[in-house]
């Protein structure tokens, strides 16, 4: 495993979604894929997720020309999934302004603002209530 120092250049970008948040790093390279100092294979076990989080450079067409480095923090695997993916973007932007319409198209470069909503009191989850009984 390699790590970067800052004497390289560098694009960053942070991405957000549900309760993750993921600080992405990519610098110029063969593709490979660091996520909290794991590869991604080790880290996200379903194909779908790595698929989630490779999908800007598909978009852009830039497979193979970036080595990632993430760190995400926060949620499960899905929102840390969707995290990098808008980091990813955001840092690709960075990289170069021409990509800018591919990955707004696609709609990477948009937060995801959904959120869990809060429990409310009186009832045992969000909107689930207890179950009337007449007697």
């Amino acid at each position: 495993m390699t790590m970067y120092t800052s004497a390289k250049p560098y694009f960053y970008g942070t991405g957000r979604r549900k309760s993750s948040v993921a600080r992405v790093r990519i610098v110029p390279g063969t593709g490979a894929i660091t996520i909290n100092g794991r590869s991604i294979d080790e880290y996200f076990g379903l194909e779908t997720l790595k698929l989630i989080v490779n999908q800007p450079f598909a978009v852009t067409e830039t497979v193979g020309k970036f080595d990632i480095i993430a760190n995400v923090r926060g949620g499960g695997f899905s929102g840390q999934a969707g995290a990098i993916r808008h980091g990813l973007s955001r840092a690709l932007l960075q990289a170069d302004e021409a990509n800018k319409a591919a990955l707004k198209k696609a709609g990477f470069l948009t937060r995801d603002s959904r959120m869990k909503e809060r429990k409310k009191y009186g009832l045992k989850a969000a909107r689930r209530a207890s179950q009337f009984s007449k007697r």
